[in-house]
C-alpha cells in the first residue's frame, strides 16, 4: 500500500486519528517547547515550594520550587530522543541479522537462533544495570545498550517475515542468477517485509519510551537535573498525598504519549494488513 493511502486508512479511523494527533502534539511539544516555557525549569525558589496550581504555575510547583508546566513540557524531550536513536539501532541491527539468518537457513540459521534465544533470556534491566555501572548515567550509555537490548526481539520479527519469501520463485530465481546475498535482501526480501519492520519500529519506540521512563525512575536512566518524566515521577512519589498535582502531570504526560504510539501503531498495522500477533520466529 502507498504512503499516502496508508496516510488516510489511518486517519479515517478514529483511535489512528486520536493516536497520530497525540504522537504530532508531543513530538511538537518537544521541539518547540524550550521557545515557549513560562519559567526556568531547574530554577528553584525556597518560597514556592509545593504550592498548588494557580495562574503563576497551572501545574503547581514541585518540593524544590520549580514550576512543574515548564519541567513537564520539556520532560519528553531526553526520552524521545534516546528512544529515537536506539530503535534506529534495534531496528538496523535487528533486521540484518534477522533477514541473513532467514535467507541462510540451515544449521548456521539454527546455532545463531539458539545464541540469540540465549542472550533474550538474560533480563534487560540486568544488562543496562551493568553497563551503567560500567559507563555512568546518561545518554550515550543509554542508546547503544537499549539499541542492543531491544534489537534481539527485531530479529525474532525480522526473520518470521522473511521466511514467508525466500523460498518464494522470486528470491529462487535471483539465486539462480547468482545474485549476492545483501542485493537478495535489500532487493527481493526487504521490500516485502518493510511494512511489517515499520510497525515493529513504532512499538519499538513505544516500549523503549517507557523502558527509559522506568530507568529513570529507577535513577538508572537521565541524570537529574535534567526534566525527565520517569525522574519527575520518582522525585515526587512521596508527596503524592499531600501534592498529588506534582505527580500526577507527569504520569498523565507519559501515559498519553504511549497511548498514542499504541494506537497509531494499531491502526497502521491495520491500513498496511499487517498482523502485530505474528509468530517470533521460533527455529
Amino acid at each position: 500500500m502507498s504512503g499516502p493511502l496508508a496516510w488516510r486508512n489511518v486517519l479515517s479511523q478514529p483511535s489512528g486519528a486520536i493516536g497520530v494527533t497525540l504522537v504530532v502534539g508531543h513530538v511538537a511539544l518537544a521541539l518547540l517547547s524550550p521557545l515557549i516555557l513560562p519559567h526556568d525549569p531547574i530554577a528553584q525558589s525556597a518560597d514556592l515550594i509545593l504550592q498548588a496550581p494557580s495562574l503563576s504555575h497551572p501545574f503547581g510547583t514541585d518540593r524544590l520550587g520549580r514550576d512543574i508546566l515548564s519541567r513537564v513540557m520539556l520532560g519528553g524531550r531526553e526520552a524521545m530522543l534516546i528512544a529515537t536513536l536506539a530503535t534506529l539501532i534495534a531496528m538496523i541491527w535487528g533486521t540484518a541479522v534477522g533477514l541473513l539468518l532467514a535467507l541462510i537457513g540451515g544449521r548456521t540459521d539454527t546455532y545463531v537462533m539458539r545464541i540469540i534465544d540465549a542472550l533474550s533470556s538474560i533480563p534487560g534491566i540486568l544488562i543496562v544495570m551493568i553497563f551503567v555501572a560500567a559507563l555512568g548515567v546518561g545518554p550515550v550509555a543509554l542508546i547503544p545498550i537499549l539499541g542492543y537490548s531491544y534489537g534481539l526481539s527485531v530479529v525474532y520479527i525480522a526473520r518470521a517475515a522473511a521466511l514467508d519469501f525466500v523460498a518464494r520463485d522470486f528470491v529462487l530465481a535471483a539465486q539462480a542468477r547468482g545474485h549476492a546475498r545483501t542485493t537478495i535482501l535489500i532487493r527481493e526480501i526487504l521490500p516485502n517485509v518493510r511494512d511489517a519492520l515499520a510497525v515493529q519500529g513504532a512499538m519499538q519506540w513505544s516500549w523503549l519510551l517507557l523502558g527509559i521512563a522506568s530507568l529513570s525512575f529507577l535513577g538508572l536512566g537521565v541524570a537529574p537535573p535534567t526534566p525527565d518524566w520517569g525522574l519527575m515521577i520518582a522525585d515526587a512519589r512521596g508527596v503524592m498525598q499531600t501534592a498529588p498535582w506534582a505527580v500526577l502531570w507527569r504520569m498523565a504526560m507519559l501515559s498519553s504519549l504511549i497511548v498514542g504510539v499504541n494506537l497509531a501503531a494499531d491502526a497502521f498495522a491495520k491500513a498496511l494488513g499487517v498482523d502485530r500477533q505474528m509468530r517470533t520466529g521460533a527455529a
